[in-house]
């Protein structure tokens, strides 16, 4: 494996990046849905979509900061692998739906510790412990789609 392969493709800003995987993992657990289908990352304010048969109450995103703050705090490693797709298909609860057609037969996945595995071909930090805290800043939830916008400060 090559230090080229696990060299990010896409320049997002790392600690945002990281938080998304930490909340999009938050969320299957909690909600059993699917990871994020439409996200916005930027370094100031990100969102991300999620499709829901109901509304979640304000208890519930007030759990679901309040974990992927948890998740955060654990100062979990974030490390990239290059696996085959076959090795990839093994690792239990990765989601591999939304890779793109000619995605390959090589995988780029990223570990956050043993909270959060996804293909990605995006910057993250090292370590959760660089994130800083996670906070929602507002959420809305229209004919099945929970749009979560959410920030970080240090």
């Amino acid at each position: 494996m090559t230090a080229e392969a696990l060299t990010p493709k896409k320049d997002y800003f790392a600690p945002m990046h990281t938080a998304e995987h930490v909340l999009n993992q938050t969320m299957v657990r909690l909600f059993g849905c699917a990871r994020s289908k439409n996200a916005h990352i930027e370094k100031n304010k990100s969102k991300c979509d999620y499709f829901l048969p109901s509304s979640p109450t304000q208890q519930q995103m007030d759990e679901v900061q309040k974990q992927v703050n948890e998740a955060l705090g654990r100062r979990l490693p974030v490390t990239a692998q290059i696996l085959s797709r076959a090795e990839a298909e093994q690792i239990p609860g990765l989601d591999l739906s939304k890779l793109p057609p000619d995605a390959g037969e090589t995988l780029r996945v990223v570990f956050v510790g043993d909270y959060d595995a996804c293909p990605c071909i995006g910057a993250h930090v090292s370590n959760t412990s660089e994130v800083g805290r996670f906070y929602i800043s507002s959420w809305d939830w229209q004919e099945g789609r929970l749009r979560l916008r959410f920030k970080l400060e240090n």
